[in-house]
């Protein structure tokens, strides 16, 4: 893990790109102290919290939830104290959503099903006996929210639902900083649980117009506006593949095997492509944004398809 200095009082804290759990987050070190996203687990997040002490002693006032998802919020209770900001859409699903207990059981387990398997072997170095569910206590709606960092503004701006339902960037506009959540996966493959491709590509384009110097996204290095484009242009190809295949009737699997990733299959975990084919049926027969998915089922696709272009 790797603290990095973006800009003046801001930092990345960074994570090699080992799959399933291993994410970004940030940290403002004005106005009291500001933390984008906790981590996968206390641990990890523990050992941030140490690394964002070393250029901001006081504990921090304020965390931003970018979304729910674990490796966003599963750190969540070390900062029980502070302010934490999230879109609803985010408190609602952290609480009903995957829980660490259910993680928890993988551990150790021989009898998973393949796909389950390659997430538990991603996620084994996470300990989740600790984690407490520590939902936002400030609630951030659609029109977002403006903080003020010691004379600085932070934008908290709503662009779901994209990758999910609550989705929330921080815009730091006078230090050309966005802290991106997953709305942005830089050279790894993306997945998107809820929303609609549409939403997501406006979300990418609109972080893109305020011509950051620098987005730290949720997961693979800092990059500029380019990076944001070029994830929008994967998620079109996705759709516009998709459309051309849904007349056909296909599986998302049977589908993905049709397609060519071509410079996408550079980026880590190119099989999760499988995920998103399945998104982009759904929305193309009509389904609901939030249609509930049967992840395990898709994971066990993705790592079929993995096995068919290892020939």
């Amino acid at each position: 893990m790797e603290l990095r200095r973006i800009a003046a009082d801001i930092y990345a804290w960074l994570q090699p790109d080992r799959g399933w759990g291993w994410s970004n987050a940030g940290f403002v070190a004005r106005g009291g102290g500001l933390v984008v996203d906790t981590l996968m687990d206390v641990a990890h997040t523990r050992r941030m919290l140490a690394g964002f002490a070393g250029v901001h002693p006081e504990p921090p006032r304020r965390l931003v939830n970018t979304h729910h998802n674990s490796d966003h919020c599963w750190g969540n209770q070390l900062l029980r104290d502070a302010e934490i900001l999230g879109h609803r859409f985010c408190a609602e699903a952290m609480q009903r959503d995957l829980q660490p207990g259910m993680l928890a059981a993988l551990a150790g387990r021989d009898d998973l099903p393949p796909g389950m398997r390659w997430f538990a072997e991603d996620v084994r170095d996470f300990d989740f006996s600790e984690v407490e569910v520590t939902p936002p206590n400030r609630l951030v709606d659609d029109a977002g929210l403006e903080l003020d960092l010691a004379g600085r503004p932070a934008h908290l701006l709503y662009v779901g639902p994209a990758h999910t339902g609550g989705d929330l960037v921080v815009h730091l506009p006078e230090d050309g900083v966005v802290f991106a959540g997953d709305i942005l996966f830089h050279h790894c493959t993306p997945i998107g649980w809820e929303g609609t491709t549409e939403r997501w590509c406006q979300a990418l384009e609109r972080i893109a117009a305020l011509e950051p110097e620098w987005i730290v996204p949720g997961h693979g290095e800092p990059c500029g506006p380019e990076g944001a484009l070029e994830m929008r242009d994967y998620l079109r190809f996705v759709y516009d593949e998709c459309a051309r295949l849904a007349v056909r009737e296909l599986s998302p699997l049977e589908a993905a095997k049709q397609i060519d990733p071509g410079p996408y299959a550079r980026w880590t975990q190119p099989e999760r492509l499988v995920l998103n084919v399945a998104r982009a049926f759904r929305e193309l027969r009509g389904g609901d944004w939030h249609e509930t998915v049967d992840v395990a089922a898709l994971l066990d696709d993705a790592v079929a398809l993995r096995r068919y272009w290892e020939g």
